[in-house]
């Protein structure tokens, strides 16, 4: 058997595992590993913890959500209906001013015709007066005269109250 490069090779690393078996080596090592995957292990089961307390806040906040949307849609519906409510209100306000207003209307039109009569019958009486004043001026002389001057400054005298 020739001793050539390839055993000494060989020979090197039994060489180097045995002296690695008796400084155990293994043993560290498979410490090492175990120990690791304890880490692991207890990373996994931390995730796992993680996401079912995620999965329990996510569904509350859903659970939530859904509620604050129901309360939205409440508060809409009440507010339409405070809406409408304060529309007809003002509606009938707005019916009910606009009804006075046409009443205040109407009596001040009442009264305005009532003036304007009162007016054109003070103006009609004042007219008849002239005009019978200068009938009665131009026909009236003498004795008649006298009598119907008389007459009015008795009739002035009684409405004075003198």
């Amino acid at each position: 058997m020739e001793l050539d490069a390839e055993f000494f090779v060989a020979a090197g690393f039994v060489l180097f595992v045995a002296l690695l078996a008796y400084l155990g080596v293994h043993r560290t090592l498979t410490a090492a590993i175990d120990e690791r995957a304890k880490k692991i292990t207890a990373e996994l089961g931390e995730a796992l913890r993680l996401r079912t307390e995620a999965e329990a806040i996510l569904s509350s906040f859903k659970k939530k959500a859904q509620e604050a949307e129901a309360e939205a849609v409440h508060i809409v519906a009440q507010a339409k209906a405070e809406a409408e409510a304060l529309a007809k209100d003002a509606e009938m306000r707005v019916a009910e001013f606009v009804q006075r207003r046409t009443a205040q209307a109407e009596q001040k039109i009442a009264q305005a015709e009532a003036q304007a009569q009162a007016d054109v019958k003070a103006a009609a009486a004042e007219a008849a007066v002239k005009a019978a004043e200068i009938i009665l001026k131009a026909e009236t002389t003498g004795e008649t005269a006298a009598q119907f001057l008389v007459k009015g400054i008795a009739d002035m005298k009684t409405g004075l109250g003198a």
